[in-house]
Order: C-alpha cells, then sequence, then structure tokens
C-alpha cells in the first residue's frame, strides 16, 4: 500500500509550507483592524505605583490604552496552574494567579503592564514609548536555588522562602537503607539551563468581539484550538464555551510555548470589545525573548547507589525548578512529576527519592519545552550512570547492560508507579553501539589527536513517557466535492499530522490518499480535542481516527448490503470495497458516499450519511526508548566543540511514516545539541536579560549539526491499537546525554569528570586551564 502506514510519504503540507505560501496569524487581516502594543516593565521587581498615559493618549492615532485596572474592573479571571500537585505535607500548592496586567508589583523585565491599541502598528510602538510608568525597584533574585534561601527577595507576600510547592515522591526510609548499604555511591550536582524557545513564528494573535451575538474570536497560534478555547472560556472571560472561537492556521513552531493562555489575549479581547473593532498584534524577536515562556532550569544534585557488582540500588534526585514570576498552567510537572515518571529510564531501579521545590525567581515564566522534565530526567540518570561506570572501573556499555531491564520482564511495574508494556533494551542498545561503530572509535580518536584535537564518545540510553492521551476527536467527513476529511483535536506545528493521519484513514478505509484533508485549527469544528504535546498525537488521534474508521466501515457494511441486495453480515470489506463474501460482487466506498451526496433512497433503518464524529477516550501513556551515540572533537586552545559523528537507534513502536520520524528525530536531536553546547539565557543581579537576542544568544545552525544516521528497532506498544509509541521529543532526550557524556569523555584526559550545560568554548576552556593548573 503505496500511501499505507508504515511508508515514507512525504508532507502534505510541504507544497504550500516551502514555497511562501503558508497562512501564519501575522498573514491575516480583519477588515478595520486596529494594531496592539504592549508597555512592558523594564524593571524586573517593583512596586506599581502609577501609569501616566496623558502623553500617550494624545498622540496620532491612538485609540485607546488599558491597564490592569480596566481588566480588572471588567471582571475577568486569572491565568492559574492546573496541575494536580501537593505538597510533601498534603497541603495545596501556593498558586496565586496571574493577572493579565499587574497593578500592585510588577516581578520581571517585560512584565505587560499595559496595552496601547491605534490605528497603525507605528502609531502604537510610538504611544507605548510615551507611556510612563513610576515604579519603586525592588532587590531582585533570578536563580532558584537562592531564590529559596532565607533572606532572598520575596515576589509574594504569601509565598515563604518564594516555594510554590515542596514536592516529595517515593519511600525515603527506603532509599535511605539502599544508600546505607550501597558498596558506591555516584554523586552529581547538574545544571539544566534555561533555553529561550525560539519558535520560527513569533507569538501573534487578532481578537474580535461580536456584541450581536455576544461572541469572542481569536485567530493565533496554538497546540490545540479545542483546549485553548475550554481555557479562554472557563477561566478568563468566564461565559459558556459556544461563546468563545479559537481559530488556528499555519504554525511556525511552538515546542510547548505556545500551548496556554497568555495575559496578551485577554488584553486584546479587551480591546476589542472597548473599540468595537478586531485588534491584532505580533510579537518582535525582542520581545519574544523577554515575554514567551522559557523553558528547563532545574538546578539538581543526583545520586545513584550501587553494590559491589554495579546493579542499580537507588537513585535519589534533590533540587529546584525555576518557575519563574508566575506560575504557568503546568509549569510545575517538569521538575516534579515528570522526573519522577522518566528518571529510572530502562533500567531496573528498586527505589526512587524525588524531592523538588518549585520556586517564584524574577524572571519570564517557565513552562513546557519539548519534553517537559523528560529529556532533563534522562540526561540525569545517564550522566550518573557514566560517572559510575568511571568511578568503578567498569564498561559503560557493559553498566547498562548489567542494570537493563530484560524484554522477559515485561510488563515491568517501576518503582515510579507505571507499567512498561514493551521493550528491547539491551538489543536495542547492542543494535546502536554496532551501528555506530564503537569499536571503531579508538582509530578515530587517534586520527583526532594527529590533528592536535580531543576525541570523545558518548552514548544515551533514554526511555520516556508520553502524556497519557485525553479525550480526543476522530472525525471524519465526507465532503460534497468528493474529498474526505479528517477532524482532529489536536494540531501541528510543524510535524506533519496531515500525512501520518490521512495514512492511518487510507489504510484502515482505503480512501484514496489525495483525496483527504485535515481540519484541526477550529474550535467551533470540534467536539473533544486535547491538543499537542507530550509526544501523543498519533496515539490519540491515530486510535480516534482508527475507531472512527470502524464506524463508517459498519454503517458502510449496512447501506452496501442494502444495494447489493445480500445480509450484512455477509458483506466484508476490505481495501475500500465491500463485497459479498465468496462473491465477485463489491461497491466501493467512495461509491456509496456519491450515492448518498446524490439522494439514493433508503429504508428508514439506514444511515443516511458515512460521516461520524467519534470520541476517543484515551489510552495509557507509551514508552518510546532508544539509544543515541555520539562522537566530538574538542579543540583544546579554543574549546570549541563540534558534533561530528551521531548514530541512533530507536524504539518507536509502529512507524506510521519513516520518513517524518526521522526528521522529527533530527529536529530533537538539534535541540538538544543547542541546549547542551551553546544557549544560555543570562541575567544580571538586577533581573536584566544580558541574552536578549540572537546577538547574544546562540541557537544551533545547520554547521552545528553532523550527518546523522537512523535506525529503529520498533517493538510495538500493547497499549493503543496502531501500536505506536510517539517521536516527536525523543530527540533531546537522547542527544543530551550522548553529547555531554561524549565531552566528558573528551575531557576525561584531563580528569575533568563533568562539566554543566551549555558547555560553551568559554567554560570548555575554562575547565581546561584550570585542569592543567
Amino acid at each position: 500500500m503505496k500511501f499505507g502506514i508504515g511508508q515514507p510519504v512525504p508532507r502534505n503540507e510541504d507544497p504550500t509550507l516551502l514555497t511562501g505560501q503558508g497562512r501564519y496569524t501575522d498573514d491575516l487581516n480583519r477588515d478595520g483592524q486596529a494594531y496592539g502594543v504592549f508597555v512592558r516593565s523594564s524593571v524586573a521587581h517593583g512596586v506599581l505605583n502609577g501609569i501616566d498615559l496623558d502623553d500617550a493618549l494624545a498622540m496620532p492615532g491612538v485609540l485607546g490604552i488599558y491597564t490592569g485596572a480596566d481588566l480588572e474592573a471588567a471582571g475577568y479571571g486569572r491565568i492559574r496552574c492546573a496541575a494536580p500537585l501537593k505538597n510533601a505535607d498534603g497541603s495545596d500548592m501556593r498558586n496565586p494567579m496571574r493577572p493579565a496586567f499587574p497593578t500592585d508589583r510588577v516581578r520581571f523585565v517585560g512584565d505587560p503592564v499595559a496595552i496601547v491599541v491605534a490605528e497603525t502598528p507605528a502609531q502604537a510602538r510610538d504611544a507605548a514609548e510615551a507611556v510612563a510608568l513610576d515604579i519603586d525597584p525592588l532587590p531582585a533574585v533570578t536563580e532558584a536555588r537562592e531564590a529559596a534561601a532565607d533572606g532572598a527577595p520575596r515576589l509574594y507576600d504569601e509565598t515563604p522562602n518564594n516555594v510554590v510547592l515542596d514536592y516529595r515522591y517515593g519511600d525515603a526510609d527506603a532509599v535511605a537503607k539502599a544508600f546505607s548499604a550501597a558498596a558506591h555511591v555516584t554523586r552529581l550536582d547538574i545544571r539544566n539551563n534555561r533555553v529561550i524557545v525560539s519558535a520560527l513564528e513569533p507569538r501573534a494573535a487578532i481578537a474580535e468581539y461580536d456584541p450581536g451575538e455576544d461572541k469572542w474570536t481569536i485567530r493565533l497560534g496554538s497546540q490545540g484550538a479545542f483546549g485553548l478555547r475550554n481555557l479562554l472560556a472557563d477561566d478568563i472571560l468566564k461565559v459558556d464555551r459556544a461563546r468563545v472561537r479559537v481559530l488556528t492556521g499555519n504554525v511556525g513552531g511552538s515546542f510547548g510555548m505556545k500551548a496556554f493562555v497568555y495575559p496578551e489575549y485577554l488584553a486584546l479581547f479587551h480591546a476589542a470589545r472597548a473599540l468595537g473593532r478586531p485588534v491584532k498584534w505580533t510579537s518582535d524577536r525582542s520581545e519574544s525573548f523577554l515575554a514567551d515562556q522559557a523553558g528547563r532550569d532545574h538546578d539538581m544534585t543526583a545520586e545513584l547507589a550501587l553494590d559491589a557488582d554495579g546493579r542499580f540500588l537507588a537513585v535519589r534526585i534533590d533540587g529546584f525548578g525555576n518557575m519563574g514570576a508566575y506560575v504557568g498552567q503546568v509549569s510545575p510537572v517538569a521538575a516534579t512529576l515528570n522526573v519522577v515518571k522518566n528518571v529510572t529510564s530502562v533500567y531496573r531501579v528498586p527505589a526512587l527519592e524525588v524531592i523538588s521545590r518549585c520556586v517564584f525567581t524574577n524572571t519570564s515564566p517557565v513552562s513546557a519545552y519539548r519534553g517537559a522534565g523528560r529529556p532533563e530526567s534522562n540526561y540525569y540518570m545517564e550522566r550518573l550512570v557514566d560517572t559510575a561506570a568511571r568511578e568503578l572501573g567498569i564498561d559503560r556499555v557493559e553498566l547498562r547492560r548489567r542494570n537493563h531491564i530484560p524484554p522477559e520482564a515485561m510488563p515491568y511495574d517501576t518503582c515510579s508507579g507505571l507499567t512498561y508494556d514493551s521493550g528491547e533494551f539491551t538489543a536495542l542498545m547492542e543494535q546502536a553501539v554496532a551501528f555506530a561503530d564503537w569499536d571503531g572509535f579508538e582509530k578515530r580518536k587517534a586520527e583526532s589527536s594527529a590533528r592536535g584535537r580531543l576525541r570523545g564518545l558518548g552514548i544515551g540510553d533514554y526511555l520516556e513517557v508520553t502524556a497519557p492521551p485525553l479525550n480526543e476527536m476522530g472525525g471524519i467527513r465526507f465532503e460534497d466535492d468528493g474529498t474526505v476529511t479528517i477532524v482532529t483535536g489536536t494540531l501541528d506545528y510543524g510535524q506533519g499530522h496531515w500525512s501520518a493521519f490521512a495514512q492511518v484513514l487510507h489504510s484502515r478505509l482505503g480512501v484514496p490518499f489525495g483525496k483527504i484533508l485535515l481540519l484541526q485549527g477550529d474550535s467551533d469544528e470540534l467536539i473533544a480535542g486535547g491538543g499537542t504535546g507530550g509526544s501523543k498525537s498519533i496515539m490519540a488521534s491515530g486510535a480516534a481516527i482508527a475507531e472512527a474508521s470502524d464506524k463508517v466501515i459498519e454503517a458502510g457494511r449496512r447501506i452496501a448490503g442494502h444495494l447489493l441486495e445480500a445480509a450484512v453480515p455477509d458483506i466484508e470489506f476490505k481495501a475500500g470495497r465491500f463485497s459479498i463474501a465468496g462473491t465477485d460482487r463489491s461497491i466501493g466506498i467512495m461509491e456509496i458516499a456519491e450515492k448518498l451526496r446524490a439522494g439514493i433512497d433508503l429504508p428508514a433503518d439506514l444511515p443516511r450519511s458515512l460521516d461520524v464524529r467519534h470520541v476517543h477516550a484515551g489510552a495509557p501513556s507509551a514508552f518510546p526508548n532508544g539509544c543515541h551515540v555520539a562522537e566530538v572533537e574538542v579543540d583544546p586552545d579554543t574549546g570549541v566543540v563540534e558534533v561530528v559523528r551521531y548514530h541512533m537507534v530507536n524504539d518507536f513502536g509502529t512507524v506510521v511514516n519513516p520518513m517524518l520520524v526521522e526528521g522529527q528525530a533530527h529536529g530533537g536531536i538539534v535541540q538538544g545539541i543547542g541546549q547542551a553546547l551553546m544557549e544560555r539565557c543570562v541575567f544580571d543581579g538586577d533581573g536584566q536579560v544580558l541574552t536578549g537576542s540572537y546577538m547574544d544568544y546562540a541557537v544551533p545552525r545547520a554547521t552545528d549539526a553532523p550527518m546523522f544516521a537512523f535506525g529503529t528497532r520498533s517493538v510495538p506498544a500493547t497499549s493503543n491499537p496502531l501500536g505506536v509509541k510517539g517521536c516527536g521529543e525523543a530527540g533531546c532526550a537522547g542527544s543530551l546525554p550522548a553529547v555531554m557524556n561524549a565531552l566528558v569523555d573528551a575531557l576525561a584526559a584531563f580528569g575533568i569528570t563533568h562539566i554543566d550545560m551549555p558547555a560553551t568554548p568559554e567554560r570548555v576552556w575554562r575547565a581546561i586551564r584550570e585542569a592543567r593548573g
């Protein structure tokens, strides 16, 4: 089947997107629209005494300026954290909800305090610069560990030591006993650096209010129109969901950042209703650096206890997660629950303890970023394993092999409370090691040495726990023009859902691939949808499409039975055709759809359409896993690190589209390389962002990526009907440890046993100089 499951079908989106014909939010315009620009605090922490609008209001083209007082008076809701997490003592986490604009205190550089609306963007920008803020500065703190210390500046009076959540998981006594009995303990202080999300398309939105229908509409980039609609209606606007419509067209990247409600959206809605016309806003790149939710930013101490034979006894993770100035809708999960679920990875670990304090700081809020705790957790574990192997004098591949969960142990109950359903971790690692020519490394190392370079070899086993699919829509609609539309509540922002979902439908129903369309970004068309995130789209939407296809087949069998004058039990379906068993009499599914459109006369008890609006009830998480092998070269005189070879073998279960899957892996790996070697968000002592543009903040380019060698070892999942496991974030999970383990291997010649990310040339150069004494 040329376009079925397992085939490398090119993305349907590419002819449009690669020729510049995409329709992103800033490409859209509404009749009569005005333009909004936000006034933001240039102070990281301070008392907001007042906002002088007089000069700005008098400027040409200005239609209105709205502050926190205006929004507060209108009675809108606030942004809240929806993560159901508890403190160690069982009490609720502290959750001061975020207003659209603060009225009392600003808490980070970039905190929005007003929106200026004018006839043109230039007029709005000029007026925004004329708004005068009266702010009394307060001491600022930007690091989570420092913010939790006694005497640190407090961001909220009701939050002592700035601790949002004091999270504990595990049997502390059992873990303490394991460490006490251990023959060896490996301990590492690990900094997981803050990164700027840096999506290709900055955030943008156009808000409208229709007083006749009392309906709110917003066009913006999102990760799921249905879920975002619900958040806006329930929490922010406080209206019936039917009165809010979210429309999302093409989205130029998100990685988690565009999934949730931002204060700018409410301000745009308010301005649109106040002015009686649409209001558009497009963020510029500098604004994105200040105001978009950032990623990562954890400060952890990781410990691994081993017995005399190198068997793992227990893992303990203890540290801090930076929430920024406001706690986002899922922000605490990455440093807490997702560490619990992911840190033990592919290994047998009898006992686990995770202690994590989620802390407010005077920085932009931190939220989900490609993996949201999964890459971080695999990084902690893999750095521990490599370090333990070096300390014990055990081959690092052998130490991993010795502690892998064997396939015969499946299903395997982990100490995190999860049950792995499938996986061949040792065989996969052996495949990856052979694929990467592990045994030939010493020769390559000698060649590098002859050129004055250090060469390192790194391995990164990983396992990710994908987000459990929530209720997901799998609509199938046979259109009047002969096409078939898939309706889904997930939404792609670069992944290529259209092709993958069409392959599932084509395999199930035999509908011609070129006739399949995708509808995903209109909340009015949806009846369910958890949005895209957590590498669950193919599990959620794929299952929904498969189940909806079964309903189409059942309806089609009944209609075919009538048309072919046969009993329904005698009707078989295969490759798009209904046939009478044991005969050559048949009718195609597209022929039936055409007859239904023509108004064929049917008995009253038969369906009048093949259309289905189905909701998939969800399924357990899946467990994509793999092994990545990286090689780096280091120039000891400059500290420059180059990734020169990269091999991987992944288990993504059933692979629907190998081309898309490999592309997703490449993208995640490059993001991992960026975090490992170059990306670093830096604040000064006053909370000012020192890396506020691409002049100061490095992101990986094509020349920073090696040629990737991609392999698979697919063990289908047993927890969903397609056997898929998810792949979107796995590249980060494998690349962080593989690259950093390779770098430490290269630096071992100087006795260096650990270096934190990002391993910039300066940081590597200094480490080498200090090691040389």
